[in-house]
């Protein structure tokens, strides 16, 4: 069924909608609740650890970006497991790449990190 919503009506049902989201990964993905245990532990260190503003904001990007990329790891994952339980393998192509997203975000922010404490 399509949302027939409208301006503001619209962007609060947008809104129910990711936060319905959030909660389903949070739930049922355990690397999801992981990374969003280390986003509460870095996200005050860029405080902490970035000089400059435009610093803490790299920091906090390379942050938010994996929980960004584990969400649509996660999705991914949803609609191939949803078509069918029987290997296939564009269905283990398309979780590998999931996965492959999600290390090279994480990555990233290792590479961010290391970059700007050093």
């Amino acid at each position: 069924m399509k949302n027939e919503a409208t301006g503001l009506k619209r962007i609060f049902t947008a809104y129910e909608f990711s936060m319905k989201g959030l909660k389903t990964c949070y739930q049922s993905e355990a690397a999801f609740r992981q990374e969003v245990w280390l986003a509460i532990i870095f996200l005050p260190l860029t405080l902490i650890f970035g000089k400059t503003g435009v610093e803490q904001a790299i920091l906090i990007a390379s942050v938010f970006l994996v929980l960004i990329v584990e969400v649509l790891n996660s999705a991914i994952e949803s609609v191939v497991d949803r078509i069918g339980d029987e290997y296939h393998v564009l269905s283990g192509a398309a979780k590998d790449m999931g996965s492959a997203a999600v290390w090279l975000s994480l990555t990233l922010l290792i590479i961010t990190w290391l970059i700007i404490l050093i």
